[in-house]
């Protein structure tokens, strides 16, 4: 099969501050490329995680995970063991692997992050989130959000593992 100019998908730019911006609890994700920017592909996003911040230990069955700390520091879990990443650390989580990250840090710690192939995490984040704005503070989550992240978990190939 040939490919055709016609084929291909457009090249992403995502300029600085754009992207979909997400407030989930009082973390704020921004979505680069999405399941249906890069059909499929991957997800790759940009992350503000404050201080105690991070989710609870999950897997994703189907999909690894990759992460790129541009600031602050990181505890990740690694099935049973933990470890710390810092500025200018990269993790890679093979799919079925139990983990999370936490920020141990006093500061804000900041992200990137990417999914392959990508299974709509974006869509779980925008479901259970708020869109983030300007001069607009986040709020922790709500009985009714922690409650959809149990529900929704399932949907998007993210399986709690607490």
């Amino acid at each position: 099969m040939t490919t055709t100019e016609n084929d291909l998908l457009p090249v992403i730019h995502a300029k600085a501050g754009q992207g979909p911006a997400v407030w989930f609890g009082d973390a704020i994700y921004s979505f680069k490329a999405t399941k249906a920017t890069t059909n499929g592909a991957l997800t790759f996003a940009e992350a503000s995680v404050p201080p105690g911040g991070g989710p609870p230990p999950h897997v994703h069955p189907h999909a690894d995970e990759a992460f790129f700390i541009l600031s602050g520091e990181l505890e990740f879990l690694n099935g049973q063991e933990t470890f710390l990443a810092g500025e200018g650390d990269f993790v890679y989580i093979p799919r079925g692997t139990r983990h999370r990250f936490r920020n141990v840090g006093l500061h804000v710690s900041r992200l990137l992050f990417l999914f392959t192939p990508s299974t709509g995490m974006e869509n779980f984040f925008s479901a259970i989130g708020t869109p983030a704005r300007p001069g607009i503070a986040p709020v922790p989550l709500t009985p009714e959000q922690q409650r959809q992240i149990v529900e929704l978990a399932p949907e998007h190939d993210l399986r709690l593992a607490l």
